[in-house]
């Protein structure tokens, strides 16, 4: 009788093991799951940048204000009727910024 059940438990405990470490076993579920959430928030992420991406193109393809903007910021771009007027601070070690075809653009020297 006591084979028997040392037996049985031997079996039980053989049944189990594909349960708990095989191929498909609880601990590959629950690694899967911990991927599922991870991934889950990296495309929740990327969503809302490629939203935003998607709004700044169709910006650019319909209104003049964005290409406007855009050109001031990154390229330093100015109308033609305006006047571009740079400060410097009090850092000697800042360098003036140039403009193509204007050349070094500084604050006047002396006084009003």
């Amino acid at each position: 009788m006591r084979l028997l059940s040392l037996g049985l438990a031997v079996l039980i405990a053989l049944l189990q093991v594909p349960l708990w470490i095989g191929k498909g076993s609880w601990l590959r579920v629950w690694e899967v799951d911990r991927q599922l959430v991870a991934q889950r928030e990296v495309n929740g992420r990327l969503t809302q940048r490629n939203e935003t991406l998607e709004a700044e193109v169709r910006d650019l393809k319909t209104g003049y204000e964005a290409i406007e903007e855009r050109a001031r910021a990154e390229l330093g771009m100015i109308r033609q009727d305006e006047l571009f007027i740079q400060v410097l601070g009090n850092d000697p070690a800042a360098p003036a910024r140039s403009v193509p075809g204007k050349g070094v653009l500084a604050p006047p020297t002396g006084s009003r």
